[in-house]
């Protein structure tokens, strides 16, 4: 629901605003002042902003200065006394989106709204679309293999020479070869993706040469392959490693003469789509095995990309990491996220990621979803990158030549197990604690410092007598057994 904040100090008026907006479906909230309205903005974001200039104190000019000054975009619609003219006229020049002059017309307000809204979506879609640009098409990385790559990335994309990308799923070669596209002369053309080894051959062909009216069952038009639809751009051929003895040698000849012909069809079509294939497989070891084609393998190996699994890469997770928090806070609408702990990234950069970056997103995007504070914990990790965390912290026992904080390392370890014993006995503390070999009321007090709650039916009590009623007065004094070891 938009959200659009009403500023008058006239009550009358902000009543009588505030009934025809939430008619429409809008929600308001209201403000009797400048002052009042701009102490609202600086804590949440509005759709909207509509706004009596004359007003005792800061004026709606003045309101409009404190949004344009503090950043926002948010669209400023200025309600003025009729007559009174250049006043708004000076308000648009300063910002404002549109005004209206009271008295005004209920349905000419209205379209105004509407109209102010359909335009901030529109400027905030084209935020977004470049944000994706740049997300998507512009890689990043600080590891040596990956700093190799994005320089390589430019020189490439000036030729029109074909590339292999290979390396693990989930390792980004298609993003990087978006990349290439979007960096080349092509980039105005078409940039099209088919995953080979989905289809059966017939189905194939048809998808990347076309077909011809009546040329099978169900083929009642004629239809443009992804070849002639790239024309001018790129064709990206996925898992080229799974095609067909049959379909390797269609391919070879479409790379040798640059020309496709649809089935059904009795002549050929001139293309000009550059060509760029990928595999998660050894393409060699399918050659060395007759499995693929040796001169399709060096028609498409002209210029060779290998992409690194995310474990050999471990320094660009947090970069990564950050990148899909932006991009699944904005799209889940959970906008207090605003990092990740360095507890959730040490676990992270633990894990070993057989899914890649393709999992570390969809990690990133459970833990927005289920994360309720200001960043992402560990508990809102699945439990096996947070258990191979812990193995391996527990594995480590050099210590760096820099130094070492030994107790903020057991204080982690500690938090670490507690937190796995509370996965496994379903959050009861009393059951966890019992687990651990601690005591009830050692356990709930390192519970409260890591802000662990417990989150099935507790105990009371369990084990050594020690309930939950238990005075606050002896808060202190447990934290001086727990300081002195005595608990």
């Amino acid at each position: 629901m938009q959200k659009i904040l009403v500023v008058d100090d006239e009550k009358s008026m902000r009543e009588l605003l505030a009934l025809m907006l939430r008619r429409e479906g809008y929600r308001v909230i209201s403000a009797e002042s400048a002052e009042k309205a701009g102490e609202l903005i600086e804590r949440e974001a509005y759709d909207l902003v509509i706004s009596d200039i004359s007003m005792p104190g800061a004026s709606g000019i003045d309101l409009l200065r404190r949004v344009r000054e503090g950043g926002l975009d948010t669209p400023v619609i200025l309600i003025t006394a009729f007559g009174s003219k250049e006043t708004a006229i000076e308000a648009l020049k300063l910002g404002a989106f549109d005004y209206f002059e009271k008295p005004f017309n209920i349905e000419d307000a209205k379209n105004r709204v509407r109209n102010a809204l359909d335009r901030a979506r529109l400027v905030e879609e084209n935020a977004f679309l470049r944000r994706e640009l740049k997300g998507k098409y512009r890689l990043d990385g600080h590891s040596p293999r990956m700093r190799e790559i994005l320089d390589l990335i430019p020189r490439i994309a000036a030729t029109g020479s074909t590339v292999l990308i290979t390396g693990e799923s989930g390792t980004g070669k298609e993003q990087v070869a978006r990349a290439v596209h979007y960096n080349s002369p092509r980039r105005e053309g078409q940039f099209v993706s088919i995953n080979c080894g989905a289809l059966p051959d017939e189905l194939l062909e048809s998808e990347l040469f076309g077909h011809m009216r009546g040329s099978f069952t169900g083929a009642s038009a004629n239809k443009k392959g992804l070849f002639e639809v790239a024309d001018g751009g790129t064709i990206f051929l996925d898992e080229v490693g799974e095609t067909s003895p049959a379909m390797q040698v269609k391919l070879l000849r479409v790379l040798q003469e640059r020309r496709i012909r649809r089935v059904g069809a009795t002549s050929e079509i001139e293309v000009d789509a550059r060509v760029i294939t990928a595999t998660n497989q050894d393409l060699e070891a399918l050659v060395a095995a007759k499995r693929f084609r040796e001169d399709l393998f060096y028609r498409i190996n002209v210029i060779p990309i290998h992409l690194p699994p995310l474990r050999e890469r471990r320094e660009d997770i947090e970069q990564l990491a950050g990148h899909f928090l932006e991009n699944y806070c904005r799209i889940i609408g959970k906008k207090h996220i605003e990092s990740v702990s360095p507890e959730a990234l040490e676990a992270l950069r633990s894990y070993d990621w057989p899914g890649n970056i393709r999992e570390l997103e969809n990690v990133i995007e459970r833990a927005v979803a289920l994360e309720s504070s200001h960043r992402i914990e560990p508990e809102s990790l699945p439990l096996e990158v947070r258990s191979q965390s812990r193995r391996a912290a527990a594995r480590e026992t050099v210590v760096p030549e820099a130094g070492f904080d030994v107790e903020a390392h057991l204080e982690l370890l500690r938090r670490s197990y507690m937190l796995d014993a509370m996965d496994r006995v379903g959050g009861v503390q009393s059951r966890a604690a019992r687990l651990l070999g601690m005591s009830f009321r050692s356990f709930r007090y390192f519970a409260k410092k890591y802000g662990m709650a417990p989150r099935g039916t507790e105990l009371v009590g369990e084990g050594d007598g020690i309930g939950e009623g238990e005075p606050e007065g002896q808060e202190a004094e447990m934290e001086r057994e727990v300081e002195t070891g005595e608990i």
